[in-house]
Protein backbone atom coordinates (compact mmCIF):
# COMPACT_ATOMS: atom_id res chain seq x y z
CA UNK A 1 0.00 0.00 0.00
CA UNK A 2 1.17 3.41 -0.66
CA UNK A 3 2.47 5.78 2.11
CA UNK A 4 1.16 9.44 1.91
CA UNK A 5 0.01 11.32 4.77
CA UNK A 6 -4.15 12.02 4.51
CA UNK A 7 -4.40 15.69 4.74
CA UNK A 8 -7.36 16.04 2.41
CA UNK A 9 -10.74 14.09 2.68
CA UNK A 10 -13.04 14.44 -0.13
CA UNK A 11 -16.45 13.71 0.18
CA UNK A 12 -18.84 12.89 -2.87
CA UNK A 13 -22.10 13.71 -2.29
CA UNK A 14 -24.23 15.75 0.22
CA UNK A 15 -27.62 14.78 1.87
CA UNK A 16 -27.90 13.13 4.92
CA UNK A 17 -25.22 10.60 4.35
CA UNK A 18 -21.96 13.63 3.52
CA UNK A 19 -23.46 16.38 5.62
CA UNK A 20 -23.26 14.19 9.26
CA UNK A 21 -20.34 12.94 7.75
CA UNK A 22 -18.72 16.17 7.08
CA UNK A 23 -20.12 17.33 10.34
CA UNK A 24 -18.65 14.70 12.57
CA UNK A 25 -15.40 14.75 10.86
CA UNK A 26 -15.01 18.24 11.35
CA UNK A 27 -16.12 18.18 14.66
CA UNK A 28 -13.21 15.70 15.60
CA UNK A 29 -10.32 16.24 13.07
CA UNK A 30 -11.30 19.29 12.12
CA UNK A 31 -7.90 20.68 13.29
CA UNK A 32 -5.57 18.29 11.70
CA UNK A 33 -7.53 17.31 7.99
CA UNK A 34 -9.27 19.36 5.37
CA UNK A 35 -12.56 18.45 4.95
CA UNK A 36 -14.33 19.16 1.48
CA UNK A 37 -17.78 18.21 -0.46
CA UNK A 38 -18.47 18.22 -3.45
CA UNK A 39 -22.56 18.19 -3.95
CA UNK A 40 -24.32 19.30 -7.40
CA UNK A 41 -27.58 21.16 -6.45
CA UNK A 42 -28.90 19.19 -9.95
CA UNK A 43 -28.67 15.84 -8.38
CA UNK A 44 -31.39 15.19 -6.14
CA UNK A 45 -31.22 12.59 -2.46
CA UNK A 46 -33.76 9.49 -1.49
CA UNK A 47 -34.82 12.34 0.80
CA UNK A 48 -37.38 9.73 2.56
CA UNK A 49 -35.80 8.64 5.85
CA UNK A 50 -37.78 10.78 8.45
CA UNK A 51 -37.48 8.10 11.26
CA UNK A 52 -34.76 7.11 13.67
CA UNK A 53 -33.67 5.38 16.45
CA UNK A 54 -32.22 6.92 19.82
CA UNK A 55 -28.52 6.57 19.24
CA UNK A 56 -29.12 9.67 16.74
CA UNK A 57 -29.59 11.85 20.53
CA UNK A 58 -25.81 10.84 20.60
CA UNK A 59 -25.37 12.27 16.95
CA UNK A 60 -26.91 15.44 17.74
CA UNK A 61 -25.05 15.73 21.32
CA UNK A 62 -22.09 15.41 20.41
CA UNK A 63 -22.27 17.92 17.37
CA UNK A 64 -23.39 20.56 20.23
CA UNK A 65 -27.09 21.04 18.68
CA UNK A 66 -29.84 21.57 21.42
CA UNK A 67 -32.80 19.47 21.32
CA UNK A 68 -35.11 22.34 20.85
CA UNK A 69 -33.24 23.90 17.90
CA UNK A 70 -33.22 20.36 16.17
CA UNK A 71 -36.90 20.23 16.37
CA UNK A 72 -37.26 23.28 15.25
CA UNK A 73 -35.28 23.22 12.49
CA UNK A 74 -36.54 19.69 11.29
CA UNK A 75 -40.08 20.16 12.11
CA UNK A 76 -39.07 16.75 14.35
CA UNK A 77 -41.54 14.97 16.44
CA UNK A 78 -40.79 12.29 18.78
CA UNK A 79 -40.89 8.37 17.76
CA UNK A 80 -41.19 6.01 21.31
CA UNK A 81 -41.39 3.41 18.69
CA UNK A 82 -42.40 1.31 15.93
CA UNK A 83 -45.90 -0.51 15.75
CA UNK A 84 -46.63 -3.32 13.44
CA UNK A 85 -49.78 -3.74 11.89
CA UNK A 86 -51.06 -7.24 10.06
CA UNK A 87 -47.24 -8.63 10.15
CA UNK A 88 -47.96 -11.75 12.14
CA UNK A 89 -51.43 -11.95 10.70
CA UNK A 90 -54.10 -9.52 9.65
CA UNK A 91 -55.97 -7.61 12.34
CA UNK A 92 -53.23 -8.43 14.91
CA UNK A 93 -50.44 -5.50 16.09
CA UNK A 94 -47.52 -4.90 18.24
CA UNK A 95 -44.98 -2.54 19.05
CA UNK A 96 -41.08 -2.52 19.07
CA UNK A 97 -41.03 -0.28 22.04
CA UNK A 98 -37.91 1.71 23.22
CA UNK A 99 -36.48 0.93 26.21
CA UNK A 100 -36.59 -1.23 29.03
CA UNK A 101 -39.34 -3.84 29.93
CA UNK A 102 -40.07 -4.93 33.45
CA UNK A 103 -37.52 -4.93 35.89
CA UNK A 104 -34.24 -6.92 34.95
CA UNK A 105 -33.00 -9.36 36.99
CA UNK A 106 -28.86 -10.09 37.57
CA UNK A 107 -28.12 -12.77 35.16
CA UNK A 108 -32.08 -12.80 33.98
CA UNK A 109 -34.26 -11.02 32.01
CA UNK A 110 -37.76 -9.83 33.65
CA UNK A 111 -39.06 -11.65 29.85
CA UNK A 112 -38.34 -15.28 31.72
CA UNK A 113 -40.52 -14.14 34.66
CA UNK A 114 -43.28 -13.23 32.17
CA UNK A 115 -42.69 -16.46 30.35
CA UNK A 116 -43.22 -18.29 33.33
CA UNK A 117 -46.42 -16.31 34.65
CA UNK A 118 -47.79 -16.99 31.36
CA UNK A 119 -47.04 -20.48 31.05
CA UNK A 120 -49.09 -20.64 34.80
CA UNK A 121 -52.32 -18.99 33.06
CA UNK A 122 -51.44 -15.64 33.54
CA UNK A 123 -53.44 -13.26 31.15
CA UNK A 124 -50.73 -10.27 31.52
CA UNK A 125 -49.34 -8.32 28.24
CA UNK A 126 -45.92 -7.81 27.86
CA UNK A 127 -46.28 -4.46 26.83
CA UNK A 128 -48.13 -3.71 29.98
CA UNK A 129 -44.78 -3.54 31.28
CA UNK A 130 -43.55 -1.27 29.33
CA UNK A 131 -43.35 2.62 29.90
CA UNK A 132 -42.70 3.71 26.23
CA UNK A 133 -45.78 1.33 24.90
CA UNK A 134 -48.36 3.01 27.52
CA UNK A 135 -47.01 6.11 26.49
CA UNK A 136 -46.87 6.31 22.79
CA UNK A 137 -50.55 4.47 23.28
CA UNK A 138 -51.97 7.52 25.05
CA UNK A 139 -50.01 10.22 23.06
CA UNK A 140 -47.63 11.01 25.57
CA UNK A 141 -44.27 12.22 26.71
CA UNK A 142 -41.65 14.67 28.74
CA UNK A 143 -38.20 14.11 29.20
CA UNK A 144 -37.59 11.14 31.87
CA UNK A 145 -34.60 9.23 32.81
CA UNK A 146 -36.07 7.43 35.56
CA UNK A 147 -39.39 6.30 37.04
CA UNK A 148 -39.84 8.69 39.92
CA UNK A 149 -38.52 7.64 42.92
CA UNK A 150 -37.42 4.16 41.42
CA UNK A 151 -34.55 2.79 40.09
CA UNK A 152 -36.25 1.72 37.13
CA UNK A 153 -35.39 3.65 33.79
CA UNK A 154 -37.31 6.30 32.31
CA UNK A 155 -38.67 7.12 28.50
CA UNK A 156 -36.14 6.09 25.74
CA UNK A 157 -36.87 7.89 22.33
CA UNK A 158 -35.96 8.86 19.30
CA UNK A 159 -37.46 11.51 16.72
CA UNK A 160 -39.37 11.39 13.69
CA UNK A 161 -37.74 14.77 11.22
CA UNK A 162 -37.93 16.17 7.85
CA UNK A 163 -34.01 14.19 6.60
CA UNK A 164 -33.95 16.89 3.80
CA UNK A 165 -34.47 19.95 6.18
CA UNK A 166 -31.90 18.44 8.50
CA UNK A 167 -29.47 17.66 5.80
CA UNK A 168 -29.50 21.41 5.31
CA UNK A 169 -29.05 22.11 9.10
CA UNK A 170 -25.99 20.26 9.07
CA UNK A 171 -24.45 21.84 5.96
CA UNK A 172 -25.36 25.08 7.52
CA UNK A 173 -23.52 24.19 10.83
CA UNK A 174 -20.34 22.61 8.44
CA UNK A 175 -19.87 25.17 6.53
CA UNK A 176 -19.77 27.54 9.39
CA UNK A 177 -17.21 25.41 11.41
CA UNK A 178 -14.68 25.20 8.31
CA UNK A 179 -15.74 22.56 5.70
CA UNK A 180 -15.62 23.48 2.21
CA UNK A 181 -17.99 23.32 0.09
CA UNK A 182 -17.98 22.91 -3.67
CA UNK A 183 -20.69 22.81 -6.31
CA UNK A 184 -20.99 20.63 -9.09
CA UNK A 185 -21.44 17.67 -10.71
CA UNK A 186 -18.99 15.20 -10.33
CA UNK A 187 -18.19 14.34 -14.65
CA UNK A 188 -14.83 12.14 -14.17
CA UNK A 189 -12.94 10.26 -11.68
CA UNK A 190 -9.66 9.77 -11.99
CA UNK A 191 -7.43 6.88 -10.75
CA UNK A 192 -3.91 6.41 -10.12
CA UNK A 193 -2.49 4.23 -12.80
CA UNK A 194 -0.46 2.12 -10.46
CA UNK A 195 -2.72 2.08 -7.53
CA UNK A 196 -5.97 2.18 -8.49
CA UNK A 197 -6.29 4.98 -6.29
CA UNK A 198 -8.66 7.94 -6.34
CA UNK A 199 -6.88 10.77 -7.20
CA UNK A 200 -9.25 13.84 -8.03
CA UNK A 201 -12.50 14.31 -8.85
CA UNK A 202 -13.40 16.10 -12.04
CA UNK A 203 -16.46 18.43 -11.93
CA UNK A 204 -18.38 19.28 -15.56
CA UNK A 205 -16.96 22.62 -15.54
CA UNK A 206 -13.28 21.58 -15.74
CA UNK A 207 -12.32 22.10 -12.01
CA UNK A 208 -10.69 19.24 -10.26
CA UNK A 209 -10.73 18.24 -6.37
CA UNK A 210 -7.52 16.14 -5.56
CA UNK A 211 -7.86 14.47 -2.20
CA UNK A 212 -5.67 11.99 -0.03
CA UNK A 213 -8.98 10.20 1.12
CA UNK A 214 -12.25 10.18 -0.55
CA UNK A 215 -16.20 9.26 1.13
CA UNK A 216 -18.63 8.37 -1.15
CA UNK A 217 -21.88 9.25 0.27
CA UNK A 218 -23.43 9.29 -3.47
CA UNK A 219 -25.93 7.33 -2.65
CA UNK A 220 -27.42 4.24 -5.17
CA UNK A 221 -25.12 5.38 -7.91
CA UNK A 222 -21.86 4.29 -5.71
CA UNK A 223 -19.65 6.27 -8.26
CA UNK A 224 -16.67 5.97 -6.17
CA UNK A 225 -16.91 2.47 -4.47
CA UNK A 226 -18.77 0.62 -7.35
CA UNK A 227 -18.61 2.61 -10.77
CA UNK A 228 -14.90 3.68 -10.29
CA UNK A 229 -13.34 0.92 -8.16
CA UNK A 230 -16.07 -2.33 -8.75
CA UNK A 231 -15.90 -3.53 -5.61
CA UNK A 232 -18.84 -5.76 -5.90
CA UNK A 233 -22.21 -6.04 -4.28
CA UNK A 234 -23.72 -9.47 -2.29
CA UNK A 235 -27.32 -9.36 -2.97
CA UNK A 236 -29.82 -10.37 -0.13
CA UNK A 237 -32.97 -9.95 -2.00
CA UNK A 238 -33.37 -14.09 -1.46
CA UNK A 239 -33.61 -13.10 2.01
CA UNK A 240 -35.42 -9.83 1.66
CA UNK A 241 -37.76 -9.70 -0.96
CA UNK A 242 -39.06 -5.91 -1.42
CA UNK A 243 -37.12 -4.19 -3.93
CA UNK A 244 -39.30 -0.92 -4.59
CA UNK A 245 -40.95 1.68 -2.52
CA UNK A 246 -43.37 4.36 -3.45
CA UNK A 247 -43.27 7.81 -1.39
CA UNK A 248 -45.88 10.33 -0.66
CA UNK A 249 -46.58 13.13 1.10
CA UNK A 250 -49.57 13.99 3.15
CA UNK A 251 -51.21 16.75 5.01
CA UNK A 252 -51.60 16.12 8.78
CA UNK A 253 -55.22 15.71 10.00
CA UNK A 254 -55.03 14.73 13.32
CA UNK A 255 -51.88 15.84 15.97
CA UNK A 256 -49.10 13.50 15.63
CA UNK A 257 -49.11 10.22 17.02
CA UNK A 258 -45.66 9.52 19.28
CA UNK A 259 -44.46 6.64 17.04
CA UNK A 260 -43.95 5.12 13.93
CA UNK A 261 -46.74 2.85 12.19
CA UNK A 262 -45.56 -0.17 10.05
CA UNK A 263 -48.59 -1.24 7.75
CA UNK A 264 -47.76 -4.80 6.33
CA UNK A 265 -49.70 -5.21 3.06
CA UNK A 266 -49.59 -8.56 0.46
CA UNK A 267 -46.69 -7.60 -0.77
CA UNK A 268 -44.75 -5.64 1.61
CA UNK A 269 -45.25 -3.17 4.01
CA UNK A 270 -46.38 0.56 4.25
CA UNK A 271 -44.91 3.87 6.29
CA UNK A 272 -46.44 6.54 8.35
CA UNK A 273 -44.10 8.61 9.57
CA UNK A 274 -45.85 11.63 11.44
CA UNK A 275 -44.07 15.21 11.43
CA UNK A 276 -45.26 18.48 13.24
CA UNK A 277 -46.08 19.39 9.34
CA UNK A 278 -47.15 16.76 7.82
CA UNK A 279 -47.03 13.35 7.33
CA UNK A 280 -44.65 10.79 5.75
CA UNK A 281 -45.57 7.97 3.98
CA UNK A 282 -44.59 5.35 1.96
CA UNK A 283 -45.01 1.70 0.32
CA UNK A 284 -42.09 -0.60 0.25
CA UNK A 285 -43.10 -3.90 -1.67
CA UNK A 286 -42.02 -6.60 -4.07
CA UNK A 287 -42.08 -5.83 -7.91
CA UNK A 288 -42.49 -9.61 -8.42
CA UNK A 289 -45.54 -9.86 -6.31
CA UNK A 290 -46.96 -6.61 -7.02
CA UNK A 291 -46.92 -3.65 -10.17
CA UNK A 292 -45.85 -0.48 -9.34
CA UNK A 293 -49.79 1.00 -10.59
CA UNK A 294 -51.25 -1.52 -7.91
CA UNK A 295 -48.85 -0.18 -5.34
CA UNK A 296 -49.81 2.89 -6.52
CA UNK A 297 -53.09 2.38 -5.92
CA UNK A 298 -52.59 0.45 -2.81
CA UNK A 299 -51.06 3.56 -1.20
CA UNK A 300 -53.15 6.03 -2.34
CA UNK A 301 -56.11 3.87 -0.82
CA UNK A 302 -54.94 4.10 2.34
CA UNK A 303 -53.32 7.41 2.79
CA UNK A 304 -54.71 9.18 6.40
CA UNK A 305 -54.53 12.39 4.38
CA UNK A 306 -54.72 14.73 1.39
CA UNK A 307 -51.58 14.12 -1.11
CA UNK A 308 -49.64 17.24 -1.34
CA UNK A 309 -47.06 15.49 -3.73
CA UNK A 310 -47.09 13.12 -6.18
CA UNK A 311 -45.91 9.49 -5.67
CA UNK A 312 -42.46 8.63 -6.93
CA UNK A 313 -40.88 4.79 -7.12
CA UNK A 314 -37.59 4.31 -5.93
CA UNK A 315 -35.86 0.90 -6.95
CA UNK A 316 -33.02 -0.80 -4.62
CA UNK A 317 -31.37 -3.81 -4.20
CA UNK A 318 -30.99 -4.99 -0.89
CA UNK A 319 -27.36 -6.29 0.13
CA UNK A 320 -23.89 -4.66 1.10
CA UNK A 321 -20.68 -3.87 -0.99
CA UNK A 322 -18.25 -6.38 -0.62
CA UNK A 323 -15.75 -3.63 0.99
CA UNK A 324 -17.39 -0.40 2.35
CA UNK A 325 -13.78 1.12 2.06
CA UNK A 326 -11.41 -0.28 -0.55
CA UNK A 327 -8.34 1.24 -1.84
CA UNK A 328 -9.04 5.24 -0.67
CA UNK A 329 -12.59 5.26 -0.92
CA UNK A 330 -15.02 4.89 2.06
CA UNK A 331 -18.90 4.18 1.35
CA UNK A 332 -21.01 5.96 3.54
CA UNK A 333 -24.55 5.64 3.32
CA UNK A 334 -26.99 4.16 0.76
CA UNK A 335 -23.91 3.73 -1.50
CA UNK A 336 -22.26 1.15 1.35
CA UNK A 337 -25.62 -0.92 0.68
CA UNK A 338 -29.04 -0.75 1.23
CA UNK A 339 -31.64 -2.42 3.82
CA UNK A 340 -35.48 -1.59 3.82
CA UNK A 341 -35.84 1.10 6.16
CA UNK A 342 -37.80 -1.31 8.47
CA UNK A 343 -36.52 -0.39 11.45
CA UNK A 344 -35.08 2.98 11.17
CA UNK A 345 -31.12 1.99 10.74
CA UNK A 346 -30.49 4.14 7.48
CA UNK A 347 -29.39 7.14 9.55
CA UNK A 348 -27.91 5.19 12.20
CA UNK A 349 -25.53 3.39 9.91
CA UNK A 350 -24.52 6.79 8.60
CA UNK A 351 -23.32 7.45 11.89
CA UNK A 352 -21.53 4.60 13.04
CA UNK A 353 -20.05 4.22 9.91
CA UNK A 354 -18.31 8.20 10.19
CA UNK A 355 -17.60 7.36 13.73
CA UNK A 356 -15.86 4.16 12.91
CA UNK A 357 -13.70 6.02 10.28
CA UNK A 358 -12.82 8.69 12.82
CA UNK A 359 -11.64 5.96 15.30
CA UNK A 360 -10.11 4.07 12.52
CA UNK A 361 -8.53 7.16 10.47
CA UNK A 362 -5.26 6.37 8.60
CA UNK A 363 -2.58 8.96 9.57
CA UNK A 364 0.54 8.09 7.80
CA UNK A 365 -1.10 6.58 4.50
CA UNK A 366 -4.23 3.70 4.30
CA UNK A 367 -2.97 0.56 6.34
CA UNK A 368 -4.86 -3.39 5.11
CA UNK A 369 -4.84 -3.51 8.86
CA UNK A 370 -7.21 -0.29 9.70
CA UNK A 371 -9.10 -1.09 5.79
CA UNK A 372 -9.69 -4.84 7.18
CA UNK A 373 -10.90 -3.74 10.43
CA UNK A 374 -13.49 -0.95 9.15
CA UNK A 375 -15.09 -3.83 6.47
CA UNK A 376 -15.38 -6.56 9.06
CA UNK A 377 -16.89 -4.35 11.99
CA UNK A 378 -19.12 -3.05 8.97
CA UNK A 379 -19.88 -6.49 7.88
CA UNK A 380 -21.06 -7.68 10.83
CA UNK A 381 -22.74 -4.80 11.97
CA UNK A 382 -25.23 -4.95 9.03
CA UNK A 383 -25.84 -8.76 9.10
CA UNK A 384 -26.59 -8.63 12.53
CA UNK A 385 -29.37 -5.84 11.64
CA UNK A 386 -30.14 -7.85 8.24
CA UNK A 387 -31.25 -10.60 10.79
CA UNK A 388 -33.47 -8.36 12.71
CA UNK A 389 -35.39 -7.49 9.59
CA UNK A 390 -35.69 -10.51 7.93
CA UNK A 391 -37.02 -12.41 11.56
CA UNK A 392 -40.14 -9.71 10.75
CA UNK A 393 -40.85 -11.47 7.99
CA UNK A 394 -39.86 -15.29 8.48
CA UNK A 395 -42.11 -15.63 11.53
CA UNK A 396 -45.58 -14.52 9.79
CA UNK A 397 -48.38 -16.61 10.37
CA UNK A 398 -49.90 -15.19 6.92
CA UNK A 399 -50.47 -17.69 4.44
CA UNK A 400 -52.77 -15.23 2.49
CA UNK A 401 -50.38 -14.22 -1.01
CA UNK A 402 -47.87 -15.80 -2.28
CA UNK A 403 -45.34 -13.10 -1.00
CA UNK A 404 -46.19 -14.17 2.92
CA UNK A 405 -45.94 -17.44 2.07
CA UNK A 406 -42.69 -17.34 0.30
CA UNK A 407 -41.18 -15.21 3.20
CA UNK A 408 -42.53 -17.95 5.80
CA UNK A 409 -40.88 -21.12 3.59
CA UNK A 410 -37.89 -19.45 2.97
CA UNK A 411 -34.34 -20.21 4.19
CA UNK A 412 -33.00 -17.74 6.27
CA UNK A 413 -28.87 -17.48 6.76
CA UNK A 414 -27.29 -19.46 9.92
CA UNK A 415 -26.79 -16.63 12.30
CA UNK A 416 -30.88 -15.63 12.59
CA UNK A 417 -31.44 -19.15 12.44
CA UNK A 418 -29.63 -20.19 15.77
CA UNK A 419 -30.97 -16.97 17.70
CA UNK A 420 -34.66 -18.61 16.75
CA UNK A 421 -33.29 -22.01 18.05
CA UNK A 422 -32.09 -20.80 20.98
CA UNK A 423 -34.74 -18.98 22.18
CA UNK A 424 -37.52 -21.41 21.06
CA UNK A 425 -35.94 -23.86 23.35
CA UNK A 426 -34.95 -21.74 26.24
CA UNK A 427 -36.28 -18.26 25.82
CA UNK A 428 -32.58 -16.69 25.76
CA UNK A 429 -31.43 -13.72 23.42
CA UNK A 430 -27.51 -13.48 23.34
CA UNK A 431 -26.35 -10.17 21.84
CA UNK A 432 -23.12 -10.91 19.78
CA UNK A 433 -20.29 -8.57 18.80
CA UNK A 434 -21.82 -5.38 20.26
CA UNK A 435 -24.94 -5.51 17.81
CA UNK A 436 -27.45 -2.81 17.49
CA UNK A 437 -30.60 -4.54 18.86
CA UNK A 438 -30.84 -5.39 22.77
CA UNK A 439 -32.64 -8.56 23.56
CA UNK A 440 -35.83 -6.57 24.69
CA UNK A 441 -36.09 -5.75 20.75
CA UNK A 442 -35.73 -9.07 19.61
CA UNK A 443 -38.27 -10.26 22.37
CA UNK A 444 -40.73 -7.70 21.55
CA UNK A 445 -40.54 -9.00 17.47
CA UNK A 446 -40.30 -12.86 18.52
CA UNK A 447 -43.25 -12.28 20.93
CA UNK A 448 -44.82 -10.54 18.47
CA UNK A 449 -44.60 -12.47 15.68
CA UNK A 450 -46.07 -15.38 17.75
CA UNK A 451 -42.99 -17.23 18.73
CA UNK A 452 -43.30 -18.53 22.46
CA UNK A 453 -40.16 -20.02 24.23
CA UNK A 454 -40.64 -23.61 25.77
CA UNK A 455 -38.57 -22.96 28.57
CA UNK A 456 -37.63 -20.07 30.86
CA UNK A 457 -34.39 -19.18 32.94
CA UNK A 458 -33.94 -21.17 36.07
CA UNK A 459 -33.59 -17.97 37.77
CA UNK A 460 -37.27 -16.64 37.50
CA UNK A 461 -38.03 -19.54 39.80
CA UNK A 462 -36.61 -17.52 42.58
CA UNK A 463 -39.86 -15.68 43.34
CA UNK A 464 -42.86 -17.99 44.56
CA UNK A 465 -46.05 -16.81 43.09
CA UNK A 466 -47.63 -14.54 45.68
CA UNK A 467 -44.16 -12.47 45.22
CA UNK A 468 -44.87 -13.11 41.14
CA UNK A 469 -47.80 -11.59 41.32
CA UNK A 470 -46.55 -8.81 43.32
CA UNK A 471 -44.03 -7.95 41.71
CA UNK A 472 -46.57 -7.17 38.31
CA UNK A 473 -49.11 -5.44 40.38
CA UNK A 474 -46.27 -2.62 41.69
CA UNK A 475 -44.43 -2.69 38.40
CA UNK A 476 -47.82 -1.89 36.14
CA UNK A 477 -49.21 0.78 38.92
CA UNK A 478 -46.23 2.29 38.66
CA UNK A 479 -45.98 2.77 34.67
CA UNK A 480 -49.90 3.66 34.71
CA UNK A 481 -49.07 6.52 37.46
CA UNK A 482 -46.19 7.55 35.38
CA UNK A 483 -48.19 7.86 32.54
CA UNK A 484 -51.18 9.13 33.63
CA UNK A 485 -48.85 12.25 35.07
CA UNK A 486 -47.01 13.05 31.38
CA UNK A 487 -48.05 15.78 29.06
CA UNK A 488 -49.18 14.44 26.01
CA UNK A 489 -46.68 14.49 23.07
CA UNK A 490 -48.22 17.71 21.46
CA UNK A 491 -48.26 19.58 24.47
CA UNK A 492 -44.37 19.04 24.92
CA UNK A 493 -43.74 19.85 21.02
CA UNK A 494 -45.39 23.26 21.81
CA UNK A 495 -42.96 23.65 24.77
CA UNK A 496 -39.88 22.77 22.60
CA UNK A 497 -41.16 25.64 19.62
CA UNK A 498 -41.66 28.62 22.06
Amino acid sequence: MQKQQIKDVVIAGGGTAGWITAALLNKVLGKVVNITLVESDQIGTVGVGEASIPPILHLNAALGIPESEFIKATQATIKLGIEFENWRAPNHSYMHAFGDIGKDFPFCEFYHFWLRAKQQGSKTDFWDFSLNYQAAKQHKFTHLKQIPNTQLTGLNYAYHFDATLYGEFLKSLSTSRGVKRIEGKIAHVHQCEESGFVRALELDDGQSISGDLFIDCTGLNALLIEQTLNTGFEDWSHWLLCDSALAVQTKSANDPVPYTRSIAHDAGWQWQIPLQHRIGNGLVFSSRHMTDEQAKQQLLDNLPGEPITEPRVIRFKTGRRRKQWHKNVVAIGLSSGFLEPLESTSIHLIQTAAIRLIKLFPHNGIDANLVDTFNQQSQTELERIRDFIILHYKLTERTDSAFWRQCKQMSIPDTLQKKIDLFTVTGKIIREDDELFAEVAWQQVMIGQGLEADDFHPLANALNDEQLAELFTNLKTLIDGTVNQLPTHSEFLHRMKQ
